[in-house]
């Protein structure tokens, strides 16, 4: 009879406290394969999740979720979670329209008690739920699960200084994969049994210290650069010590036994806020992954055998590799230029520039803050840094963009990455909020590239723009195919471009939607009533020229942007009251994205479900000359 595999029996994390090690060490090897097998069909964040497999079950299995809150940080390594907390038959939808996020979403179960998608958030949150633990609310035990990546943004060390400072029962596990402990598995085990033994917390401390004494001397070197990796120097108290916590490890992220003693010993002894050091390894158990560079941190879907990705079929390419090679050209022709990175080189597609220029490319960790400040001081020294971020992230840096560069009126350029809806990633990601929160800034300029040659124009606009600070912004994905111009030229600053002429209503577009205003225009032409469509080009400075023209010789003004409400149209709507121009009876309609956030879905239908398609486009066209959309359509069907 061959037996039910573990996985199969498993509802809720409840029913791996019941088993054994050896079952949960089956788990553990059936939940990676099931990862393997889900994500070869979605994609997703696959070489985070697979390094996580034998600390999620050892989690689930010590603790008693979800009345102990699991806090994830970033959460693009909860796949195991969800599997194990319920979510299992639904892994299929993963980041699809309608399906499970691919982060941790406190809609989508009560084992997700706080929501994630950016980084270093975990360990904030998790010293608010063990303070309303104290102040009675029902909640139990707290584990933030943080990783080494994340441990470099400022906002980690600010909540490890006041979690230290409160002295509050609270468990930290830093997830560790830059380097793998697995060879010593044998010593460590052995010597880590001790743990289950009752003590006080010192003794747990010291057992964990005492662990590299106890290893052949090649791992014992291993280890003791583990420790280091924390500590920042060779011997002596851990940062994390000195900031109030215990420190316990290194301890192998693979062995779950190992694993299992650790965190049975720290629920039992903690009396205050414990650092865990887990060492794991990306992309654990599925050899395509661990041999990547990447280690398959992002993947399309791929075959398990081979490990070889779908590959996009050929056309254009992406918006993130124009702007690369652009500013890679530009810095060639000009040494002040200099580039900063939040951790993400290649996403940014800052890769080129750092190959050709490596000593001009400067990646500051997962810490946008100072990297806003830092490309600030280049600035203000002389060099013309390009500060290139995704839109999203950028919004961490916000005071440091106010005050650090704005204020000072500082050239700073800003290349502003996944501008608008970005599909799977969800709501987390969407670039929804940058043109309204730098066009209020005094001195700001503000661009949106409309296609991908637009783009190149705007990387050498914003090369040779030493007014004051600038910023530019793009979408994901590919771009639409026109030609490239061999080199960029400036374009004059707040000033558009009419695409197409008519006479009944004028498209007002800003930013990549311009081929949504086109094809509207189009529908609209088929059916007889000819409309102007032009390119914004700026938010900021507005073309007011170009602004007066379509309102004196149209019957309708529609403004199209990529963002939300109190951008790019408010900037239009407010120039046309301060001038009186709203007095004119012209009718005017400002699509936005809606007031609300929208889950992941393919772009197409999120721009759809956003009111912000081509029909939505021409319907609103029709609105606002007072025709009725159906009857219209009726008229020229």
């Amino acid at each position: 009879m061959i037996p039910t595999p573990t996985l199969d029996r498993i509802a809720c994390p409840a029913d791996l406290r019941w088993l054994g090690v050896a079952d949960l060490t089956r788990l553990a090897q059936e939940l990676r394969a099931d990862i393997i097998d889900t994500v070869s069909r979605t994609g997703g964040h696959l070489g985070s999740s697979l390094g996580v497999v034998e600390l999620t079950v050892a989690i689930h299995a010590v603790f008693n979720t979800p009345f102990d809150r699991l806090i994830w940080d970033v959460g693009h390594q909860c796949y195991p979670h969800k599997v194990l907390t319920g979510r299992r038959a639904r892994m299929a939808t993963l980041r699809q329209g309608g399906g499970l996020s691919g982060f941790t979403k406190r809609t989508e179960s009560e084992y997700d008690p706080f929501g994630a998608a950016h980084s270093s958030t975990s360990i904030s949150a998790g010293l608010g739920f063990a303070v309303a633990r104290d102040m009675g609310q029902p909640v139990g035990d707290v584990v933030a699960v943080i990783g080494d990546g994340a441990m470099s943004a400022g906002m980690a060390y600010e909540a490890m200084n006041n979690a230290g400072a409160e002295k509050r029962r609270l468990f930290v596990i830093l997830n560790d994969n830059e380097m793998s402990i697995a060879p010593p598995v044998g010593a460590m085990s052995l010597y880590l049994s001790q743990l289950y033994s009752p003590g006080p917390m010192q003794a747990l401390r010291a057992v964990a210290e005492g662990v590299e004494a106890a290893l052949p001397g090649p791992f014992r070197d291993v280890a003791r650069r583990a420790r280091e990796l924390v500590s920042g120097r060779p011997a002596g108290r851990t940062l994390f010590e000195e900031l109030g916590f215990t420190y316990v490890g290194p301890v192998d992220g693979h062995d779950l036994p190992q694993l299992l003693a650790v965190l049975r010993a720290a629920r039992t002894q903690a009396d205050g806020p414990v650092l865990i050091h887990v060492c794991t390894v990306k992309g654990k158990g599925y050899a395509p992954a661990e041999a990547a560079a990447d280690k398959y941190h992002g993947v399309a879907s791929f075959d398990v055998a081979s490990g070889a990705q779908a590959k996009a079929k050929p056309g254009a390419p992406s918006y993130t590799a124009v702007f690369g090679h652009a500013l890679a050209e530009a810095a060639a022709a000009d040494g002040r230029i200099v580039a900063v990175t939040a951790a993400m080189p290649d996403g940014t597609g800052l890769s080129e520039m750092q190959r050709r220029f490596p000593r001009r490319v400067f990646d500051v960790g997962i810490a946008e803050q100072h990297g806003v400040t830092f490309a600030a001081g280049m600035a203000a020294a002389g060099l013309r840094p390009f500060c290139a971020i995704y839109s999203t992230f950028l919004q961490r840096a916000y005071d440091q963009v106010v005050h650090d560069v704005a204020l000072q009126g500082l050239p700073v350029r800003f290349a502003i990455d996944r501008a608008g809806l970005v599909g799977a990633d969800g709501a987390t990601h969407a670039g929804a909020f940058d043109v309204a929160y730098l066009s209020n800034l005094p001195g700001f300029t503000v661009m949106a590239a409309a296609d991908e040659a637009e783009l190149v124009h705007m990387v050498a606009t914003a090369a040779a723009h030493d007014a004051g600070p600038i910023a530019f912004r793009y979408p994901r994905g590919n771009g639409t195919g026109v030609a490239l111009p061999a080199t960029g030229q400036p374009l004059a600053i707040g000033k558009g471009r009419i695409v197409r002429e008519g006479s009944a209503a004028a498209i007002l577009s800003f930013g990549a939607h311009l081929g949504e205003c086109l094809a509207a225009a189009e529908t609209l032409a088929a059916r007889g009533l000819a409309v102007t469509v032009a390119d914004a080009r700026f938010a900021k400075p507005l073309d007011h020229d170009l602004i007066a023209q379509l309102v004196a010789h149209h019957g309708a003004l529609i403004t199209v942007e990529e963002g939300a409400e109190g951008g790019f149209g408010a900037q239009v709507l407010h120039w046309l009251a301060r001038t009186g121009r709203l007095d004119r009876g012209i009718a005017i309609r400002t699509l936005t994205l809606p007031d609300r956030f929208i889950d992941q879905a393919s772009p197409a239908d999120m721009y759809a479900a956003a009111g912000l398609g081509a029909a939505d486009i021409s319907d609103a066209v029709l609105s606002a000359l007072g025709v009725a959309a159906g009857r219209f359509r009726a008229a020229g069907a």
